[in-house]
């Protein structure tokens, strides 16, 4: 198929397979916690994550095949830590195999509890949810939609935006950590305000 007038500079994707290997797209990554049937607890990385609209739903892409899943259908919850760029290492560890039913690289990992559901953070991130699952969507090819009510939220001080303080400022003082899917990530450390229309409303 050619390309349109004027834009030969773009190339076509085969969509017969999966595109997103072609390309390099920005996420957030965050760890959804979960607590597994013997009370253990649970941490897997997640980038497919996105609020659900302007209130106060979270959701992420998952497989029915993994034990976050499975655990949230069971104890309807779950918690959601956004890591800081330091902590890129765990973040990667977390979604170590599983051993005998159990992640043994977890036993390494600082966590504390949530306080309105029974499951657990990684300590240090900078954002935090605790979920009350709202629904999951199933049927997109070998995956699923989780989407969960935030009832609880807690916050690194120095992550928060203020009135007198630039955002570009608390953005340079404590950077945000950023999935460059498939396989890279970033610190962002810089940023400048969108040139919204006057009249623009949410």
């Amino acid at each position: 198929m050619p390309a349109p007038p004027d834009k030969h500079h773009l190339v076509e994707i085969d969509t017969s397979a999966p595109v997103w290997d072609r390309f390099f797209t920005v996420a957030p990554l965050v760890l959804i916690g979960t607590t597994d049937p013997d009370g253990a607890t649970d941490l897997a990385p997640k980038h497919m994550v996105t609020p659900m609209g302007w209130q106060n739903y979270f959701g992420f892409v998952c497989s029915p095949h993994h034990s976050t899943c499975s655990n949230i259908e069971r104890t309807g919850e779950f918690t959601v830590s956004y890591p800081k760029p330091s902590q890129v290492l765990y973040s990667s560890l977390a979604a170590s195999p599983r051993l005998e039913g159990h992640k043994p690289i977890l036993e390494y990992f600082t966590t504390f509890p949530a306080q309105q559901i029974n499951a657990a953070f990684i300590d240090e991130a900078y954002l935090y949810f605790e979920c009350r699952h709202f629904k999951s969507v199933d049927g997109f090819g070998e995956n699923c939609l989780i989407t969960g009510e935030i009832v609880a939220a807690y916050a690194d001080v120095d992550f928060i935006r203020h009135r007198d303080i630039d955002d570009q400022e608390t953005i340079h003082d404590s950077p945000l950590f950023a999935y460059l899917a498939p396989g890279r990530f970033a610190a962002i450390e810089r940023s400048n305000a969108f040139p919204f229309p006057a009249d623009m409303k949410k």
